[in-house]
């Protein structure tokens, strides 16, 4: 496929077809700070052993913070946690400004709300063109069963 900006925008909208989950992904940074970012990147990879993955723009503020990692969380977000979801995808700003995290595995962040948290060690790391794909082996889990918020061309959807 050419790289041409016109078919680049093309194959982000066709890839945008696909509705997925929304996350935000946490972790410790390289000097002890909490470090979040949105991100619809997550799929399973293996339930044994239990296998998760996501991938991370190298262009991200906190590409160096999460590459660096030794653990992260994975909080699959609630129907009613757009709000969360746009406070993450924003660059700048103290994205845990109160917001009451408990301490998870590893002292990474733990979010007090969403559907689904899986706590995880990293695995792998592979190279990805643009991205970094982080796979991580999940080493404690929660699952609150509440409705997924979901992201669809472009935009949030409640199907």
């Amino acid at each position: 496929m050419p790289n041409q900006p016109e078919q680049t925008i093309k194959f982000r909208n066709a890839l945008g077809s696909f509705a997925t989950g929304v996350t935000v992904i946490t972790a410790l940074g390289q000097d002890g700070q909490k470090v979040g970012m949105t991100a619809n990147s997550f799929n399973s990879v293996s339930l044994d052993p239990a296998l998760v993955l996501w991938s991370i723009g190298r262009d991200a503020n906190c590409f160096d913070d999460f590459i660096a990692a030794k653990a992260f969380a994975i909080h699959v977000l609630a129907a009613d946690q757009q709000d969360i979801s746009n406070r993450f995808a924003k660059s700048g700003a103290d994205k845990f400004a109160d917001i009451d995290c408990s301490e998870g595995v590893s002292g990474v962040p733990i979010l007090p709300h969403y559907s689904a948290c899986f706590q995880c060690s990293i695995e792998h790391q592979y190279e990805g063109g643009d991205h970094v794909i982080l796979v991580g082996r999940v080493v404690e889990f929660s699952d609150r069963e509440l409705e997924p918020l979901l992201f669809y061309r472009g935009r949030y959807n409640n199907f």
